[in-house]
């Protein structure tokens, strides 16, 4: 079955570039979000200005506040929300899902297709949807306007996974039929480790929370992360990678990252940054109540914490980060963070967990 009609969900920067981009090329789209103020322009418009790396007009055939039957109608659909909406979702299309639809997470962050296939069956939704997510969004974007989005640049290549991974030719087929640039991970467990936001957007913000809060304004890859944050930023790509290791997986730096997605080299993550055109005019948040902090804090570092301590890594600048963010916005991000539990690993092994994602087997005699 070809892939003729896609469905986003979230219209935010990345749900916005990510419909228009889809219009633009010639997929029927529908969007959907839970409020209704970004889609009433764009209902008007009858889709999304495009600017930037691609400019243009992009259809978007239907905008909705609602999930109903008719999401069957669409073989893909696109999740870029928040990833501390992932179960949200989850929940607010179970009824609707049915057998042979794909549904994407851009990105899942940290265990986010864990999570939402998690969600679904707590739903009751037992049908045979194939749930994955892709390492990081391809764009880096920012609305711009009502009904207007512009993007700075493309990732050369983004992983993604389904879970399990036996499934992922399945994935890759109807993702390329959408969007060629896709390349196949190992498992969720690549997807949710190479997490680079994870790496680059909490720590920098806690770092240069006074001067967001005074109202400076700066580029924030290019002017926030100086050489001493990169360390930090460095110190924390470690922690990551450690956290990874005891899991079987030989991941990619962050510094790694950015010149196989940007084809931007240097000898230093600080350099790497600095060389990275896609960057160039990104701003600063306006406030330290973003989702740098209040999304990629909880669903991305307290998982990822939370799998180190199952395994016995110890993440020191990790935990730090978490404990200095939660007290910066004063929540408690280690009770309202994605735990193992809504990922459905609570109590496993590291072998157990590998067999999970990639076989799709949990033998509940095994879990300890």
């Amino acid at each position: 079955m070809r892939v003729r009609r896609v469905a986003v969900i979230g219209a935010g920067h990345g749900g916005q570039a990510m419909a228009a981009y889809l219009g633009l090329l010639g997929f029927r789209v529908a969007l959907y979000n839970r409020s209704a103020a970004p889609l009433e322009p764009i209902a008007a418009a009858g889709g999304i200005f495009l600017e930037g790396e691609v400019g243009g007009f992009g259809p978007v055939e239907r905008v909705a506040c609602t999930i109903g039957p008719e999401l069957r109608r669409y073989r893909l659909v696109m999740v870029v929300v928040p990833a501390t909406a992932h179960r949200q979702v989850a929940r607010w299309c179970a009824p609707f899902l049915g057998d042979g639809q794909v549904v994407v997470l851009h990105p899942g962050r940290t265990g986010g297709a864990l999570a939402f296939h998690t969600a679904l069956r707590e739903a009751g939704n037992r049908a045979d949807v194939l749930v994955g997510e892709a390492q990081t969004l391809l764009f880096a974007s920012r609305v711009t306007g009502p009904a207007r989005v512009r993007i700075y640049g493309f990732k050369r290549q983004v992983r993604a996974a389904a879970l399990p991974a036996v499934r992922n030719a399945e994935l890759l087929a109807a993702l390329r039929e959408v969007l060629p640039l896709f390349t196949a991970a190992e498992s969720v467990l690549e997807t949710s480790l190479d997490n680079i936001g994870a790496v680059f957007h909490p720590a920098p913000l806690l770092l240069n929370a006074a001067r967001v809060e005074t109202g400076e304004p700066f580029e924030y890859y290019r002017q926030g992360i100086s050489p001493a944050v990169a360390r930090v930023v460095e110190a924390l790509d470690a922690e990551r990678l450690a956290v990874a290791g005891a899991l079987g997986l030989r991941l990619r730096s962050a510094r790694q990252w950015l010149a196989e997605a940007y084809g931007a080299w240097g000898p230093g993550l600080y350099e790497a940054i600095q060389a990275n055109p896609a960057y160039r005019g990104i701003g600063a948040p306006l406030s330290v109540e973003h989702r740098y902090l209040d999304e990629d804090v909880p669903a991305s570092l307290v998982p990822m914490a939370a799998l180190g301590r199952r395994l016995g890594v110890p993440t020191p600048v990790m935990d730090g980060i978490i404990h200095l963010a939660g007290a910066l916005r004063g929540t408690d991000y280690w009770r309202s963070g994605r735990s193992l539990a809504e990922m459905g690993l609570d109590g496993m092994s590291a072998e157990q967990i590998q067999r999970w994602v990639t076989l799709g087997e949990m033998d509940e005699a095994m879990v300890v």
